[in-house]
């Protein structure tokens, strides 16, 4: 029966997702707030600033000098859940998701007219959801954190006028903590914490080309990889009341998870309409079917005498998952109003890799419409103040799930976020 605890924690580890991100499966889109405010169209091709590291690094030919772009999104999301039924009771206010903020950072230097140097900090894959106590679907997940920053050196090189290529290698730190609420088929006991800690560091790398077509036309297509981790770390099991102690010999034990972040290819076009007006359109494929199912190897645990749950978590834990490949589209414009101001609007349509079988509390999430504004403003030729505001709105989902103790949830879930995003860009 532990087995089945743990198992309901850990094998969902990589597949969270929540209504604070603005990216499919558990992505994130916030590494440029200037990109924020046209819904990320454009994102390979527009190299506005020097978020362009992440966005195609071989955009750094076309920047200037050295610059410095800093800044920080918020996220404020809202979940209604209805229709709830289940073998087990509890309370559904749906404010799992804490008001979360996403920081960023990079630095060019175009060295000469062929190479230049770039450096970003940024975070590709986050999340968090914190249910409320007595939530009641506990046992299918409670809380969840999950954070990856990436670090990423970047050089890039100019054949000509035209034609610029970029490459990075991503420094990848994740770390998450995970936990379920069981109860034990055991008359007078209550829930059971059991709480999964781990971290790993991996290495991958990004790519680009970035293809002045025409006079007016940009092209740029990006290549994000993927990265292979293995999480090491503890699960924590505290007893609920009532669970007699020789049931479990020890509260915590080995644990390690394999975690694989999908690749992603990212196509876009920036278009000069005339000396006011530009267009944005780009497409983001994710290789998010590489998540066929999760695997958790569990050690050092030891039958104590007269136990019968302890021998239940050795080996091998599997359990499905059968994501799916996903596409997202967008479109964006951007206005030169005058001078000192530019004024941005995009629309984004972004897939979710979910399944109705599989979805999960910790996953309630289906496809996604994002309408955003923003605005650039240039107090002086070396300083840009960036502003950027996103709305979210998912289809509604719901949740049918069950386990071995007998308990089950089943939910419909109504998502939407409100996201703001401010930064500023420094050239010297």
């Amino acid at each position: 029966m532990k087995k089945v605890m743990l198992k309901t924690t850990l094998s969902l580890a990589v597949t969270l997702a929540s209504t604070q991100i603005f990216a499919s499966g558990f992505a994130l889109n916030e590494q440029s707030i200037s990109g924020m405010g046209t819904g990320f169209a454009g994102r390979s091709s527009s190299a506005d600033d020097a978020s362009t590291v992440f966005g195609n690094p071989a955009g750094m030919a076309r920047l200037k000098g050295q610059q410095i772009t800093g800044g920080i999104a918020a996220i404020d999301a809202s979940t209604d859940i209805s229709d709830t039924s289940g073998r087990s009771s509890g309370t559904n206010k749906g404010d799992m998701v804490p008001f979360t903020t996403v920081p960023m950072g990079f630095y060019t230097n175009k060295i000469n007219d062929e190479w230049a140097f770039g450096l970003g900090v940024y975070a590709p894959f986050g999340l968090i959801t914190d249910y409320e106590n007595g939530f009641q679907g506990r046992a299918f997940g409670s809380k969840s954190e999950v954070k990856v920053v990436t670090l990423q050196p970047t050089v890039s090189y100019a054949f000509n006028d035209k034609v610029s290529i970029g490459f990075g290698p991503t420094i990848n730190r994740i770390s998450g903590t995970l936990e379920s609420d069981i109860a034990l088929p055991i008359p007078r006991t209550g829930d059971n914490n059991v709480e999964i800690k781990g971290d790993d560091t991996a290495l991958g790398f990004n790519a680009g080309i970035l293809v002045q077509a025409t006079d007016t036309t940009r092209v740029g297509l990006t290549y994000h990889s993927k990265v292979n981790y293995k999480l090491d770390g503890h699960t924590n099991v505290t007893a609920g009341a009532g669970v007699p102690p020789q049931l479990l010999k020890s509260n915590r034990y080995d644990a390690s998870l394999k975690i694989e972040t999908p690749e992603s290819y990212d196509l876009s076009v920036t278009q000069d309409m005339n000396d006011a007006w530009k267009l944005y359109a780009g497409a983001t494929w994710t290789r998010w079917s590489r998540l066929k199912d999760i695997t958790v190897n569990n050690e050092g645990v030891t039958a104590p005498s007269g136990g019968a749950l302890a021998p239940q978590i050795l080996g091998t834990i599997k359990e499905d998952q059968n994501w799916h490949d996903t596409w997202a589209y967008a479109v964006g414009t951007s206005y030169q109003l005058n001078k000192q101001w530019v004024l941005r609007t995009g629309l984004s349509f972004d897939q979710s890799p979910t399944n109705n079988t599989d979805r999960s509390p910790r996953i309630p999430t289906g496809d996604r419409t994002i309408f955003s504004v923003g605005a650039g403003f240039n107090p002086t030729d070396d300083w840009t103040i960036d502003v950027a505001y996103s709305y979210l709105k998912e289809e509604s989902v719901t949740v049918n799930r069950a386990n071995a103790l007998g308990q089950s949830y089943n939910a419909k879930y109504e998502n939407s976020a409100n996201g703001f995003g401010v930064g500023a860009t420094y050239r010297f």
